[in-house]
């Protein structure tokens, strides 16, 4: 669906991505995920035309780069600072973004009234922007996106800072837009969120790609051993394995174990373990 090829793009002294290469498949959902800096926005950037790569190239399946403006159509971008208009309300913002996009008259509101249930905003959708709490504006944001019915939905830390309930609506919205055939790339810092959506992962940073595959792909060939955790009348005992089935027999027949947990590797594991655990501001 998207072709990333030896994607480069400096600025000033700062090589932001570098000769990166990514081949994102029809119908997923494609999580990119890595440390603030690692160059993710820059390339959603390039990937919907924003930003033009020093070298290498953007293309999507059968129809060629985003440059070129009838390709730019196929594509929804909902990016990390809000679009939004506060001093409209939802139903005027979408109908901005959909003119834009040439929709008018009664395929417009349609369109609005489809987009606005999609995303649990109906019942809000005459009141003003600038009275939205942050989840509201987030879930308004993807809405926005979505008004032309993209094939490619580009998705920038949709869920930074919003409620609970927020942040499973869009991830709900996000699994029925990929049951409909849309291919959705996805950049978060919530590595639960990518474990539980993602068909597909990629972790990049310094420009570069460091992995790439599904996410049990990437626990089994990054995440390191379980972790078992046996507490004992006598104290507490971790042990490191690969297979904690049998530390857990092992351990299970001593009289003096009160418990036992494991802690199995998970994507947060896996995204320290590639990208380190140092601080990135």
């Amino acid at each position: 669906m998207l072709s990333l090829r030896n994607l480069r793009k400096r600025f000033g002294d700062i090589v932001a991505v570098d000769t990166l290469s990514l081949e994102i498949p029809r119908g997923v959902v494609f999580g990119f995920l890595g440390p603030n800096g690692a160059g993710k926005t820059t390339t959603l950037s390039m990937a919907v035309g924003l930003l033009a790569p020093d070298s290498g190239e953007v293309t999507l399946e059968g129809l060629g780069p985003p440059t070129d403006p009838t390709v730019r159509k196929t594509i929804g971008l909902a990016p990390q600072a809000s679009a939004l208009y506060d001093d409209l309300t939802a139903d005027e913002n979408l109908a901005f973004f959909g003119r834009l996009y040439g929709l008018s008259g009664a395929a417009l509101k349609a369109r609005t009234s489809a987009v606005l249930d999609l995303v649990g905003l109906s019942d809000r959708r005459e009141d003003r922007v600038k009275g939205y709490s942050g989840g509201m504006k987030r879930r308004l944001n993807l809405a926005a996106a979505l008004m032309h019915e993209p094939t490619l939905l580009l998705l920038d830390e949709p869920t930074a800072g919003v409620d609970p309930q927020s942040r499973n609506a869009i991830l709900d919205v996000v699994r029925t837009l990929r049951d409909r055939g849309c291919t959705v790339v996805y950049t978060t810092h919530y590595m639960e969120e990518a474990q539980r959506l993602c068909d597909l992962v990629a972790v990049i940073d310094h420009g570069k790609l460091l992995a790439l595959g599904t996410v049990d792909e990437l626990i089994a060939t990054h995440g390191g051993e379980s972790v078992v955790t046996i507490h004992r009348t006598t104290g507490e005992e971790k042990v490191r394995s690969a297979t904690p089935v049998a530390v857990l027999s092992e351990h299970l027949a001593r009289k003096d174990v009160l418990n036992i947990r494991v802690d199995r590797p998970d994507l947060e594991g896996v995204f320290l373990a590639l990208t380190g655990r140092s601080l990135r501001d």
